[in-house]
């Protein structure tokens, strides 16, 4: 195979170079692994012993790395190896494991397998380092869902596990009620103080939010100044309904700011989950609405 250029033809020769394949396969995190189906024996290059944590004059056994997967990840794998070595195929994903010292990492594995005379007798692959790009993608992740002033869920995270959700789903169903809770007279806290006072109440509240529902499915700020919480199925709904009214009174104590203690109040609106998301939501903000109309602290149930 040849490339023209400008000033002459250039041959394009196979690389068979292995050293230079491992040194470049270095560069992306790369490492080599092997196992031999007879014998459970296992080949790494370095750096799969980097990844687990464990060094070179380590005596170990295939059971002993296989243990050191996060529980879930230990089963997909073990799974999609079994179907890999039945069939004679590949498979590949991502891994979670704790190295014996107890840090944890993230590998991205690929498999493949060795088949003779009809039968497998080796599953050999890739495994990356992926620990640092997968934190990344948490930050990102944290900055697409979470609200920045509060850290609770943000709206677009409400519509994704919540308003989302098909009636009649496995998810929706460990949800038993939603919650709505709005700041009375936020604008005049704004007014009066100031919108780093505002700010500030907002923060305050949602920690109150989230130490009073720990159960909660989630809690987001879904407004300017108001919230939501999924409150989980595992209670009847009276304990629900009793559960909320005793924390309003928890929400609702003075916060401080710059030596000022600011006052607010809340209103709330309660709907059981009936029906589709849609419409739970709707039943709660007309409870929050109708609570809203009644006085401050106040808890309306829907209908």
């Amino acid at each position: 195979m040849y490339l023209q250029t400008d000033r002459h033809r250039t041959a394009i020769r196979p690389l068979t170079d292995g050293r230079l394949v491992s040194q470049a396969a270095a560069l992306v995190g790369l490492s080599a692994w092997s196992c031999d189906l007879a014998t459970e024996q296992l080949e790494w290059t370095d750096g799969v012993f980097e990844i687990f944590g464990l060094s070179h004059d380590t005596h170990f056994e295939r059971r002993d790395t296989v243990a050191l997967y996060h529980e879930e990840s230990r089963e997909i794998m073990l799974r999609l190896r079994a179907q890999a070595i039945e069939t004679g195929s590949g498979f590949s994903m991502e891994a979670q494991i704790r190295q014996p010292g107890g840090e944890a990492r993230w590998l991205r594995l690929a498999a493949n397998t060795r088949v003779e005379n009809g039968r497998a007798v080796q599953i050999y692959g890739m495994k990356q380092d992926i620990t640092q790009e997968r934190l990344q993608w948490e930050q990102l992740r944290r900055l697409a869902e979470n609200d920045p002033l509060t850290g609770l869920g943000n709206r677009a995270r409400f519509q994704s596990e919540f308003l989302d959700l098909p009636a009649g789903s496995e998810r929706l169903s460990r949800i038993g009620a939603l919650a709505m809770f709005d700041l009375n007279d936020f604008k005049a806290i704004n007014d009066r103080w100031g919108h780093a006072a505002g700010d500030a109440c907002i923060a305050r509240f949602g920690e109150r939010l989230a130490t009073a529902f720990p159960g909660a499915r989630l809690i987001a700020r879904i407004g300017g100044d108001e919230f939501a919480a999924l409150l989980p199925a595992t209670m009847p709904a009276a304990t629900l309904e009793s559960a909320v009214r005793r924390r309003i009174n928890r929400l609702v104590t003075r916060v401080e700011w710059q030596g000022t203690l600011i006052p607010i109040g809340v209103s709330a609106g309660l709907a059981f989950i009936d029906g589709s998301p849609e419409a739970t939501f709707a039943a709660a903000d007309a409870a929050l609405y109708a609570a809203k109309r009644s006085g401050r602290n106040v808890l309306r149930v829907a209908a």
